[in-house]
């Protein structure tokens, strides 16, 4: 299996609207890409100093699976419209579990 991580900060600009309609299309990636087994997406709890705004969990059967995702035009257009407008930082992370 393969987990994928993410963590993003956003730019200071970026409004609630627009962090809301990142979740929003994020959210709808799981009924459009059968490859995806587990998918989780939100923001920081606010419970610790020093942390990321956002992240982004996602579970694979395998290598191949993720990649399908990776490059699977729906994902593509949710990262050029909603998330890189706004994107201050992110760091990445694939795991073989």
């Amino acid at each position: 299996m393969i987990r994928h991580i993410v963590l993003f900060t956003w730019t200071e600009e970026a409004t609630d609207e627009q962090k809301a309609r990142v979740v929003t299309e994020l959210r709808k990636l799981p009924g459009q890409i059968p490859q995806l087994r587990s998918y989780t997406v939100g923001a920081d709890a606010g419970i610790n100093q020093g942390t990321w705004d956002f992240a982004v969990v996602a579970d694979f059967d395998n290598a191949d699976d993720y990649l399908v995702y990776r490059d699977d035009p729906g994902h593509q257009a949710v990262i050029a419209e909603h998330i890189k407008p706004i994107v201050a930082g992110r760091a990445a992370v694939q795991l073989s579990l």
